[in-house]
């Protein structure tokens, strides 16, 4: 192969050199190197900041934040919408989840004419099925999306109460200050579902009771079948679907017993939260953030410096340690391509969105203008292939 055409495929797959991509503004956030940020911006109760670094060939980490109008028609309801979506086993769902909950959510908002639990369960569902859908339809050319799933948490602000919502191990954390002592706690809002957790195996096993194989400790990690951390998630159809669990998928995805009802749930956890003047921020994260930093630390690390750009001051607090457990600065990790960069840490993606009380009790037929942000990546063709790509 010619050293030119070398050239020309190295370019391809690398960050630019200067590592910036240069917009006239940050309103559809900014790039550098594997970094992506958009460091302040307003919603529909107060501000916002959000940060992706990305350590996968292909970013399996999707994010939005939605303001304004959460429904169909214009009279409402008005509010914020926040998803974080950590995919696994590629991309695919995390990216459905991106472009398709949001809108189930204004369908159903609108039928309802309100914001509810039931609004939210029912848009969860909804994309679900799309998936599956999906998943059907691809399933002869490229059995292996039977494969591909993904966290999914979402946070909704509506007429002064927070709906969090939660499939998997992501996290949403508020920061509530404590009048009499000025110190700001770190609450965990959102119940994980990752086989780690001693409750998630029980109820596991309560789901289950005639697999004593249901969970199993393997290299010292507890997994569902063996297989995978978390217990709920949307796509993952190869352990929801008996039909899907078969060949041409590769064998080590394929069960040797059959099974009659699903292993993993797309049921959310759904808690409501009503706000409160002492409720200061939330900061909602894929684990990658919180393998490396404490609810309570990240909440100091907001409280503790100005709100631009915090998100990214987050992935760069996690980065560092990340570096530090593998006794290398962080100026050299940050050398690291995407790909091999996985070894070291996950994709990891932060919104922090303040609380501001004086529009936070503001009713939610109020209108405002529509705000709209994705989280950004290395941006690649829609159905190309990262090089070195390997079945995982």
């Amino acid at each position: 192969m010619s050293s030119g055409l070398m050239n020309l495929l190295r370019a391809c797959f690398q960050p630019r050199a200067d590592g910036h991509v240069h917009t006239g503004s940050d309103a559809g956030g900014r790039q550098d190197g594997l970094l992506w940020y958009k460091d302040i911006g307003q919603h529909f109760n107060g501000e916002f900041s959000m940060a992706v670094v990305q350590a996968n060939n292909l970013l399996e980490d999707q994010s939005q934040l939605e303001s304004g109008c959460l429904s169909l028609n214009d009279s409402g309801p008005y509010g914020t919408f926040v998803g974080v979506y950590d995919g696994h086993g590629g991309p695919e769902t995390s990216r459905f989840i991106n472009n398709h909950l949001f809108q189930h959510l204004k369908r159903f908002s609108s039928e309802q004419q309100s914001m509810s639990v039931d609004v939210i369960r029912k848009a969860f569902q909804a994309t679900e099925e799309g998936f599956l859908s999906v998943v059907s339809r691809q399933w002869p050319m490229k059995p292996q999306i039977a494969a591909v799933g993904s966290c999914c948490l979402v946070g909704v602000i509506c007429n002064g109460t927070l709906y969090i919502a939660n499939l998997g191990d992501s996290r949403a954390v508020l920061g509530r200050l404590v009048k009499a002592t000025g110190e700001v706690l770190a609450v965990q809002l959102s119940a994980e579902h990752n086989a780690s957790i001693e409750s998630v195996r029980q109820e596991l096993q309560s789901w289950h009771p005639d697999d004593p194989q249901i969970v199993v400790l393997k290299h010292n990690v507890w997994r569902v079948k063996g297989l995978i951390q978390i217990s709920r998630s949307i796509g993952d159809v190869y352990l929801k679907k008996p039909e899907f669990n078969r060949e041409p998928l590769y064998a080590k995805f394929r069960l040797r017993e059959p099974f009659s009802r699903p292993i993993l749930s797309a049921d959310p956890a759904i808690s409501v939260h009503h706000l409160q003047s002492q409720d200061l921020f939330v900061i909602f994260a894929s684990d990658g953030l919180w393998e490396h930093l404490s609810n309570q630390e990240a909440v100091d690390i907001v409280q503790n410096h100005p709100r631009n750009g915090i998100a990214k001051r987050l992935v760069k607090a996690a980065l560092q340690e990340a570096a530090k457990k593998r006794e290398m600065r962080y100026s050299d990790l940050k050398k690291i391509d995407r790909g091999v960069r996985r070894h070291f840490h996950d994709d990891i993606t932060v919104v922090v969105v303040f609380l501001d009380s004086n529009v936070v009790s503001r009713a939610s037929s109020v209108k405002s203008p529509n705000v709209s942000v994705k989280g950004g990546g290395i941006t690649l063709p829609p159905n190309t292939l990262a090089p070195c790509t390997t079945p995982t």
